[in-house]
């Protein structure tokens, strides 16, 4: 392993790979730091560049934009109460108190460091879980990926932030948007009505491009958000933590690096639910509850570190068995999948360069990340009062000429449009676009599994379940639905019942008066 990551870092180190990672944590941080953009919309923005880039070199900018926005996302959840992303939506709990309370430095320097941390951590787990993974999976044939790939696509829509059916809903469309183009099979053209622009089917850069990056905008211009940056001055005296900061912090960074290792490493989890899970964890373990939500160090360093670690840990499956836990890692398969390269159990074997390049890269990465977000807290501040009017035109602008460089056809452009009115709509309605891209790109390859496994069983769909790991994975998908469905009725029910009681109370107001 040590000399593996030692070719890796030789080729990470080039200066090619260098560049295109400080670029990728750079854009990274700077989209974490802006509410409402998203990781999401940046990658799909930078898609078409990595066309004409070196595999490894594109999937080193790609992965350095996902993890970076991670660390600058903590910036507006501490600063604004609003998360950058999503993921940093449990931030605002503590974060935002701090800052109101003149700590907004120490929040800042701490949420850093825990990422940091974090990070590190799953790197760890990514270098030693991996290749084994991935020597199991070799004892996959065509009903394990189904079923693999199945659980990924139930887990995605029944543990996403919302209802479960809404999110089953946005993945049945996903897998709908996969079927129109040439049959894998027969060759033949299907839905395609006719336009030979569908001949490929839909591009996987119009899609991304227009649920996550034109969506966004439109969304945030519908509802004329305009987030105001506190009036603190932060220097750099204000972001050194006490003594007693010091001692809250190892760990709750230790927990929250282990709990997000594990939640990242399971397919369809997503570091939204690490963060929750380490935020929970914490105020169980935590003597004095009562602190939290009032700015407790604890209530920033767990979930940010579970955070990070979650984000790195989700490259283990996405590589090892081809089967990405959540958008992001659905786009950065698809970006390898461009390039000929299918991730999956033979995938460090064929291509040992591009994943120990990627691994030393992520150390690289790390580091950068740490030396900008520290000293350059006070930029990334400023950051926050970029004028919208600017920014929104630009990347409307930048998405349209991605788009078109694809495939230089403007039906794609007019794809990428539609998609972002779809998106904004979904957005409004609080239906997740997520699980739609990770439908639309695991469609295929479901399709070709399932073909391929009842031509090897002769049509017997009992191939599914007379194979133990693919029986298991099934099982699991079967209770994860039979949970949701759970938790759906008894939601139902407490709501009803509160209606109830709030009808009676009211009425008991009336007479009483």
């Amino acid at each position: 392993m040590l000399s593996n990551l030692a070719n890796g870092f030789s080729a990470a180190l080039s200066f090619q790979a260098l560049m295109f990672c400080f670029i990728g944590v750079s854009v990274g941080t700077f989209v974490g730091v802006l509410p409402g953009i998203g990781a999401l919309a940046a990658i799909s923005m930078l898609l078409p560049l990595t066309y004409y880039l070196d595999p490894m070199v594109g999937l080193i900018m790609l992965a350095g934009i996902f993890y970076g926005a991670q660390y600058g996302s903590s910036t507006a959840a501490i600063l604004l109460n609003i998360p950058g992303t999503a993921t940093a939506a449990i931030t605002c709990l503590d974060g935002y108190p701090m800052a109101k309370n003149g700590r907004a430095g120490v929040a800042l320097f701490m949420t850093s460091i825990a990422s940091f941390a974090g990070g590190i951590f799953a790197i760890c787990m990514l270098m030693f879980f991996t290749p084994a993974l991935a020597s199991l999976a070799l004892s996959f044939n065509s009903a394990e990926y189904f079923s693999a790939m199945f659980l990924g696509l139930i887990a995605a829509s029944t543990l996403s932030v919302g209802s479960p059916l809404k999110g089953m809903a946005m993945v049945v469309l996903g897998l709908a948007l996969a079927i129109p183009g040439t049959d894998i099979n027969s060759g033949l053209m299907r839905f395609t009505y006719g336009h030979y622009e569908m001949a490929e089917g839909f591009q996987l850069v119009a899609i991304a491009m227009g649920l996550f990056g034109i969506s966004e905008i439109l969304t945030m211009l519908v509802r004329r958000e305009k987030p105001r940056v506190l009036a603190r001055d932060i220097t750099f005296r204000s972001m050194l933590p006490t003594r007693d900061d010091w001692s809250r912090f190892s760990w709750p960074a230790a927990r929250g690096a282990v709990i997000g290792s594990i939640v990242g490493a399971l397919p369809g989890s997503g570091p939204s639910m690490a963060t929750f899970v380490s935020y929970a964890v914490e105020r169980r373990a935590a003597k004095d509850p009562s602190r939290f939500g009032k700015g407790a160090v604890e209530g920033i360093v767990a979930p940010e570190s579970a955070n990070n670690a979650s984000v790195q840990a989700a490259f283990i499956p996405t590589l090892s068995l081809g089967v990405p836990g959540d958008a992001v890692m659905a786009i950065l398969l698809g970006a390898l999948m461009i390039h000929g390269i299918i991730p999956g159990p033979e995938f460090i074997q064929q291509q040992p360069t591009l994943f120990w390049g990627l691994v030393a890269s992520f150390w690289i990465g790390n580091i950068v990340l740490l030396i900008l977000n520290v000293p350059l807290i006070g930029l990334w501040v400023r950051l926050l009062t970029v004028p919208y009017r600017v920014l929104y035109p630009t990347m409307l602008f930048l998405i349209c000429i991605g788009v078109y460089s694809v495939r230089s056809n403007g039906f794609d452009v007019g794809v990428a449009l539609a998609f972002g009115l779809l998106g904004m709509l979904m957005n409004l309605l609080r239906y997740p676009t997520a699980p739609v891209l990770l439908g639309f790109i695991l469609g295929p390859l479901i399709e070709e599994h399932f073909k391929r496994a009842l031509l090897v069983s002769r049509g017997d769909m009992m191939i599914f379940i007379d194979r133990p790991i693919s029986a298991t994975l099934l099982a699991i998908a079967g209770l994860l639905l039979l949970l949701s469905a759970w938790q759906t009725i008894h939601m139902r029910r407490k709501a009803r019942r509160d209606a109830v009681e709030g009808e009676t109370a009211a009425t008991r107001e009336f007479f009483d008066e």
